[in-house]
This record gives C-alpha cells, structure tokens and sequence, in this order.
C-alpha cells in the first residue's frame, strides 16, 4: 500500500517543491511505495524559478509539479495520507484542515523547519546557494525517512523516528 506524503508550506511554491521532488526522487530510485504531495495554505500560484532551477540542475524531474491549495488533500477523493509534514515556520502554526488519512485515522503531523531560501542574500547567486543547500538538506532528511520501515512501524514509533529526523 502506498504511503502518501503531504508537505505543506504557506505560498507552495519552494520549499514544499523541493521537498516533493526530492522524495518521489529518491522513492522511486529506491524503490519505495512513498509518493509525495506538496500544497499550501495560502498558494502562490507558481513555483519560484531558483527551486526549479536547482532541481533540474540536480537531474529531479520537477513535470507537473504546480502550486496548489492544501484543501485538494482535504476532499473526499484525495489520497489516504499516513504523514503531513510543514517545512515552513508559518504554515506549522496555522490549522490545518482535516486530512483523511488510513483506515479513518488522521495522519501523522510533524514540523521539519527550513529557512527561506527566497529571503538569502547576495542577488541571484546568493539565493541560487540557499536553494541549492535547502534542496540538499531536503535530501538528507527524505532519505532518512525513506531508510524507515514505514509499512511495519506503528504510529508511535513512525512519529518518533520522524521527529528525530526532524532534529537531524
């Protein structure tokens, strides 16, 4: 069975994207069940160009990838989601709707905090580093949680794990 991925930052258009990318990246590459989703709570409309730059630069397929409302994961056909987790300080301390997640459960909420990288310094050079340097902090955290037993852990332990990861 799948497990779905819902990442969450305010506008949708960055951080949530790299980290989209990098997990259905390093899934399928591994050969996990996982797929990752991004949204957000207030969406931009468009993904930030140093996100898709740094992506593709890096060889992550980044087609259809688009800036969405995390509603979409709120609908009665959206996919059963076993994990949410928010990127972004803001979209962590905003309510969330109700995601449905496996078997009536809700899914499990964690908060792995980025800064932005839009806000770096140094022009366009400067904000291409911090992309670069989130995208490859994204990275290592997605393949820690790849390297997790999710299909046999229970919530307590995946919560665990997964809050560990996000102190890593």
């Amino acid at each position: 069975m799948t497990t779905h991925v819902l990442i969450l930052c305010t506008h949708n258009s960055a951080r949530s994207v790299l980290s989209e990318c990098m997990l259905n990246h390093w899934a399928r590459k591994l050969g996990r069940d996982v797929r990752a989703h991004s949204a957000g709570s207030a969406p931009s409309g468009r993904i930030n160009p140093f996100a898709l730059e740094v992506l593709q630069r890096a060889g992550i397929d980044t087609s259809g990838v688009h800036s969405k409302s995390w509603d979409r994961f709120a609908s009665p056909d959206a996919p059963a989601l076993s994990i949410v987790i928010t990127v972004c300080d803001s979209a962590a301390g905003e309510a969330c709707p109700v995601f449905v997640g496996r078997n009536g459960e809700s899914p499990i909420k964690v908060h792995w905090g980025y800064p932005d990288p839009s806000n770096a310094e140094g022009g366009d050079e400067g904000k291409r580093q911090a992309f670069e340097l989130t995208r490859q902090a994204i990275g290592y955290r997605m393949l820690q949680l790849l390297a997790l037993p999710l299909e046999t852990m229970d919530r307590v332990a995946l919560r665990e794990a997964l809050e560990a990861i996000g102190r890593s």
